[in-house]
């Protein structure tokens, strides 16, 4: 398998692009590019794997690639919330029940 030059700057575009917006979709701020940048490549397999099983199809392009790869980042981000990483929501407001010194 041969990447080109190209292909492979567009794949990493795209990749800190969705990452950076699922990070703000679902946690309100960014990651850092290389957090970004891991998000972002590993929703896109995410979003490529899952999207077509329930019948979603977005078509071909930059944008419907960043649509996509956001779409299974914000998945990513929510199952790992979910299993206890990412400190849960109430971290956010307030804490929850711990004691501030």
């Amino acid at each position: 398998m041969h990447i080109s030059n190209e292909s492979l700057l567009v794949i990493l575009l795209v990749g800190i692009v969705a990452g950076w917006l699922a990070g703000k979709i679902v946690r309100g701020t960014g990651f850092g590019v290389i957090g970004d940048l891991l998000v972002g490549i590993v929703g896109a397999f995410i979003g490529n794997w899952f999207l077509p099983r329930i019948g979603i199809h977005l078509g071909t392009g930059v944008v419907s690639a960043i649509v996509n790869a956001t779409i299974g980042a914000i998945l990513l981000l929510l199952v790992v919330r979910l299993l206890g990483g990412g400190g849960g929501w109430g971290s956010r407001w307030g804490g929850g029940w711990r004691r501030r010194w």
